[in-house]
C-alpha cells in the first residue's frame, strides 16, 4: 500500500504565491510611453531583461546620409543585429542611429531584422527616417526639410504606356490595396516635428543657388521646413510627366489630400515595417531635398540622373533638422 505525501503548509503558500505573482503578470495591458522622469527606470528594467532601451531611432538609408550623426553626436555603444544591414550606434540615454541599405528591400529586411531583435526594447520607442531625396521644381527647393503626413507607394499599381493608351490619366491606375500602398502618419507627431524645426537655420550653398535658377520661380529662393509628402518609389525616374504622375498617384491613394514634395526609395517598406509590429504612431518622416526630379531646359536627363547639386546641403539639413527632434523624443518623449 503506497503513501501519499501531503505537501506542507508553507510549500502550499508558496506555490500560491508563485501563481498569483504570474497571474498578475500575465495579464498586465501594453505600459504607456514613458516621459522623460521615468526614461531611466525604463532604460533598467530593460537592463534587467538584457535589453537596451531605444527611446528614438534615426533610420538612415546609406553611408553619406549616416556620416554626420556619427560625426557630430556622441553614440559610443555598437549593437550589431543579424540580419540587418548596418549595426544601431547608440548613447547610454537611448538615442540610436542606424543605416537600412537603399531601396524598399534593403529596408524592410533591415527594419524587420532590427525590430524582431531580442538584444533591443522599443516599448517606448520613437522613430524617424532622417534622409535626402528629390523634389519637383513647383512644390520644394534644393536643401528644404520636409516632414511627411502622407507616405505613398509610387511603384505598386498599373503603370500604362500613354503612347499604347492615351485614355488612362497619366498612365496609371490605381489597382488593389496591398495593405502597404499609402500610410497617415501621426498628425500630433508630425506637428510637433514641424514646431520643433521651423526656425531651425538651414544651411545653402552657391551650387544649389545656381541650379535652382534655372527653374521658373526658383531663382533666389532658400532652404526651409515645410509639411508636405512623399511618394516611395524603387524605380530612380527623372521628368516633368513623371513628377505630374507622382501627384497624381498621391491624390489617388489620398482622396486629393496629399500634396507630392519630397521622392525616396524607402519610406513605405520603413512605415510597413513598423505598422506591423504596432509602431506606426511613433514614425516620422524627413526628407531634404538633394536635386529635382526634372531637367530644367536644355539639360538631359542623364545629367540630373548623375548630379546631385544640393547633396552635401540636403545631407547637413537633414542632421540639423532631424537631430532637434530625435534628442527632443530621446529626452521627452511627444
Amino acid at each position: 500500500m503506497s503513501t501519499m505525501i501531503r505537501p506542507r503548509p508553507r510549500t502550499l503558500l508558496a506555490i500560491t504565491a508563485i501563481l498569483v505573482a504570474l497571474v498578475a503578470a500575465l495579464s498586465r495591458g501594453p505600459l504607456s510611453y514613458a516621459s522623460g522622469q521615468d526614461a531611466s527606470h525604463d532604460r533598467s528594467a530593460a537592463a534587467e531583461r538584457g535589453r537596451f532601451a531605444v527611446r528614438a531611432l534615426v533610420i538612415t538609408m546609406f553611408e553619406g546620409e549616416t556620416k554626420p550623426w556619427l560625426e557630430r553626436e556622441s553614440l559610443p555603444r555598437t549593437i550589431e543585429i543579424p540580419g540587418a544591414y548596418a549595426p544601431l550606434h547608440c548613447d547610454d540615454a537611448g538615442l540610436c542611429v542606424t543605416t537600412t541599405g537603399m531601396g524598399k528591400t534593403n529596408a524592410a529586411a533591415s527594419m524587420a531584422a532590427i525590430l524582431d531583435s531580442r538584444r533591443l526594447d522599443f516599448r517606448k520607442a520613437y522613430f524617424l527616417t532622417a534622409g535626402i531625396g528629390g523634389t519637383p521644381p513647383r512644390n520644394g527647393t534644393l536643401g528644404f526639410a520636409a516632414w511627411a503626413r502622407w507616405v505613398v507607394d509610387y511603384d505598386l499599381g498599373h503603370h500604362v504606356s500613354t503612347a499604347t493608351d492615351p485614355t488612362v490619366p497619366h498612365g496609371y491606375l490605381k489597382g488593389d490595396d496591398t495593405g502597404t500602398n499609402v500610410f497617415r502618419l501621426d498628425d500630433h507627431l508630425v506637428d510637433t516635428a514641424y514646431r520643433l524645426t521651423k526656425n531651425v537655420k538651414l544651411a545653402d550653398s552657391d551650387e544649389a543657388a545656381e541650379n535652382r535658377a534655372h527653374y521658373p520661380g526658383q531663382a533666389g529662393k532658400t532652404p526651409y521646413v515645410d509639411v508636405c509628402d512623399t511618394v516611395t518609389g524603387d524605380n530612380f525616374w527623372t521628368g516633368k510627366d513623371q513628377s505630374e504622375r507622382a501627384q497624381y498617384i498621391i491624390d489617388q491613394w489620398t482622396d486629393g489630400q496629399g500634396e507630392y514634395c519630397t521622392t525616396q526609395m524607402e519610406d513605405n517598406a520603413t512605415a510597413a515595417v513598423l505598422n506591423r509590429h504596432g509602431y506606426l504612431k511613433r514614425y516620422l518622416d524627413l526628407r531634404t531635398a538633394s536635386d529635382f526630379d526634372q531637367p530644367y531646359r536644355g539639360q538631359s536627363a542623364k545629367d540630373v540622373l548623375t548630379s546631385f547639386p544640393g547633396y552635401g546641403i540636403s545631407v547637413e539639413n537633414a542632421y540639423r533638422v532631424g537631430s532637434k527632434v530625435a534628442h527632443h523624443l530621446a529626452e521627452r518623449g511627444a
